[in-house]
């Protein structure tokens, strides 16, 4: 049952059970529910339970009388703007009538009650609480609309940004390749070259599909296409994406295979993607002339990648940070290197894709860092 549809509440004080009776009787309709006090704290008790759309007060009560409940209900929250109508058998005079409205009456029925004058005066408050529960129903349903659609613009936001942060590395592969083949003439290195960039295009034309596919990018998943594969031909491909911008920075790169062939089922181009990412990270992050080492082993069924380097490392702060969407790491000069930050956070969805993990397992500022990723070994 929606709060709009759900019944109305209306409250009853009268000390006299008789009197709680007959209000009850006048008022009682489909879709209200009476809620009867006999006193100023049994009031009180179902206000604080439930929201409710007008109160008739019996002015005379022993203890708390009607004036006194209605000061303690505009003095509280849950209560403060419940309508009240003073029902009073005694004389309205101007002094009692100005006391009960600086309580926060909006009307005195003079006893004996009018029946029709009481059901006319309830059922406007009885209708106008139905309207504003109707009004603040469309306000959430407009609000949970206007959410859901700041997700997926979030959403597709994302995945434009990924792309233009994954684009980025076959395309300098690619230029790469087109600079050595217009300067050398080296037949063997020029097929090689050219397989080099078959790889490459193909990785961009996945890349491209997945920009095409919008009803992922509203949905904010990313689909893998899953295969069986060798770990270390996935690393050589990342190699290859990564390899221009090692080189430009006049790193050292060393590598550290396992000599028996080891099958993942993984996406080859989701799994290079996350490795060539962390390999030109540590390029980046790296001062020229520093030291970047990829190895890969087996340990317990799991394929263990590490990426290591001795750049500049991550502060302490930042380390619980870093896979975090957009997050990024400052230079000493304390300007952002360039990126959009997002990389590691991609790495860690695709990584949870394939029932695998990426960890930040070693770190300190100006000496380095080591990442690794663990997956699941084909037949372990």
């Amino acid at each position: 049952m929606t709060t709009a549809s759900a019944p109305i509440h209306f409250l009853l004080v009268d000390d006299l059970q008789e009197n709680l009776l007959a209000l009850e009787g006048l008022l009682q309709r489909d879709g209200l529910v009476c809620l009867k006090a006999r006193s100023g704290d049994e009031a009180l008790e179902l206000l604080l339970r439930h929201d409710v759309a007008l109160a008739l007060l019996d002015v005379q009560m022993p203890g708390m009388d009607g004036f006194q409940l209605a000061e303690f209900m505009r003095g509280a929250e849950v209560s403060r703007h419940v309508p009240i109508i003073f029902l009073t058998a005694g004389t309205a005079d101007r002094q009692r009538r100005f006391r009960g409205y600086e309580a926060g009456a909006v009307d005195f029925l003079q006893k004996p009650i009018e029946a029709d004058v009481l059901r006319s005066k309830a059922n406007v408050f009885f209708d106008l609480h139905q309207q504003r529960r109707q009004i603040i129903a469309q306000r959430d349903e407009l609000e949970a609309l206007a959410a859901a659609l700041q997700t997926a613009d979030r959403h597709k936001n994302e995945f434009l940004a990924v792309l233009g942060h994954e684009i980025r590395n076959p395309v300098m592969a690619l230029s790469a390749g087109l600079h050595f083949l217009r300067r050398r003439k080296d037949p063997q290195k020029t097929d090689e070259i050219h397989a080099q960039m078959e790889r490459q295009v193909a990785h961009l034309t996945r890349l491209v599909d997945d920009m095409l596919d919008i009803s992922r990018i509203d949905q904010g998943k990313i689909a893998l296409c899953k295969d069986t594969v060798a770990l270390q031909t996935v690393l050589e491909f990342a190699v290859e994406a990564s390899r221009p911008q090692i080189d430009a920075a006049g790193h050292t790169f060393t590598t550290h295979m396992p000599a028996a062939p080891v099958n993942l089922h993984a996406d080859p181009t989701r799994l290079a993607q996350v490795v060539s990412n962390l390999l030109n990270n540590a390029a980046r992050y790296t001062p020229a002339g520093g030291r970047i080492a990829l190895s890969a082993r087996v340990v317990d069924g799991f394929a263990e990648i590490d990426v290591s380097d001795t750049g500049i490392g991550i502060p302490p702060e930042m380390q619980s940070k870093i896979f975090e969407l957009f997050a990024q790491v400052k230079s000493p000069t304390e300007r952002a290197q360039e990126g959009l930050g997002i990389g590691l956070a991609l790495g860690k969805q695709l990584m949870e894709l394939h029932d695998g993990t990426i960890s930040l397992t070693s770190s300190t500022p100006g000496a380095g860092s080591t990442f690794r990723i663990r997956l699941p070994v084909l037949g372990a």
